[in-house]
């Protein structure tokens, strides 16, 4: 009777003990406020070892700070543990310096006809040994595919770096002009090489007609100081304005014409890149009274565009720059045109 007597009395001071435990964390999770308790690694394989003992219907009966699969998930994790070995693992084969990796990369794009032995061969002169196995597995977690595969299909920049400095491409961009007669269109007719980014506007008119647009073919095909001169392949849209006369000029100065298909601007991109530049740089910014104030203007930029704006496609560097860099020490001046919309800072030379 004693011995039953006491089993109760344990009985109902563990429940009050239990009871106690669960208020206690009603309140801390009344204080957290919904906010997320981190936990060591430690305090997680003591939590586990208890939620254990007392099994997933255990858990659901009790309010506990985390939920019963999370307390599950970390026991198994801690199990999953005992039998991982991989601190006694040894260091294993070296992995490839970053350097070299990098060389093989470059290697494979600069020559799309390299296989893995001549790549292996060329590092070799350098002084790295590096096996073929080692370059495939390099190129191919980069994406690169086999010489065959890669020497196929070349890229279209590296295409257009062995055949720009016979390439210029030609545009058309509007301008509104406000005249005694109310807005008038006038259209800018502009040369651009693709080598050297050098732009050449060749003319401004409302009425671009044929003998208009045959002129300016002759213009810019003239064996003295002709734009195009030296150049094989002129790249245009399907513009109605460049006419047969035009083109047959063209052609007669030995400049192959290349017509764009239809709706394809990206095809022509340095010179779509051009019509963005001056539009947003200033043409957008100013109103225009008459084709002499749009020529003014024009002109400005054409100077700014050449000798005092850096181009992003030729490393940041200038066209044609007119003086050298003065000593740091020397002030900084400020060169302004069409009233401060373009500006070029400069230092003196001594």
């Amino acid at each position: 009777m004693l011995l039953l007597m006491f089993a109760g009395w344990a009985n109902r001071h563990q429940l009050d003990v239990i009871e106690c435990l669960w208020e206690e964390n009603r309140v801390l999770k009344e204080r957290m406020g919904g906010r997320r308790l981190r936990f060591t690694d430690a305090e997680r394989r003591r939590l586990a070892r208890k939620a254990q003992a007392l099994g997933r219907k255990g858990l659901n009966e009790l309010e506990t700070l985390v939920t019963p699969d999370t307390l599950l998930r970390w026991y198994r994790e801690l199990v999953a543990s005992k039998w991982n070995y991989s601190h006694r693992r040894g260091p294993g084969r070296p992995q490839v310096i970053k350097t070299i990796v990098e060389l093989i990369l470059q290697m494979a794009l600069e020559n799309p006809s390299w296989g893995y032995t001549r790549i292996r061969g060329a590092l070799a002169n350098l002084g790295n040994q590096v096996g073929r196995s080692t370059i495939a597995n390099i190129l191919r977690d980069n994406g690169i595919e086999p010489a065959p595969e890669r020497d196929a299909h070349p890229r279209r920049s590296t295409f257009l770096k062995a055949h720009w400095e016979c390439l210029a491409a030609t545009d058309f961009l509007s301008v509104e002009v406000c005249t005694m007669r109310g807005l008038v269109t006038q259209y800018v007719l502009f040369f651009i090489d693709i080598a050297s980014r050098s732009v050449h506007v060749a003319g401004i008119t409302p009425h671009s007609d044929n003998s208009w647009m045959t002129q300016i073919a002759r213009n810019v095909t003239d064996a003295s100081d002709g734009f195009l001169r030296g150049t094989r392949y002129l790249i245009l849209d399907r513009d109605a304005k460049y006419s047969d006369e035009f083109r047959n000029v063209l052609v007669r100065e030995s400049v192959h014409v290349v017509r764009l298909p239809p709706r394809s601007p990206n095809l022509n991109a340095f010179a779509e890149r051009f019509v963005r530049s001056i539009k947003e740089e200033y043409l957008s910014r100013m109103i225009f009274f008459g084709q002499a104030s749009l020529r003014h203007a024009i002109t400005q930029y054409m100077s700014h565009y050449h000798e005092e704006r850096n181009h992003q496609g030729l490393e940041n560097r200038l066209l044609r720059p007119l003086r050298a860099v003065g000593e740091s020490h020397a002030p900084v001046k400020r060169r302004q045109r069409l009233g401060g919309m373009l500006s070029y800072y400069y230092r003196e030379a001594a």
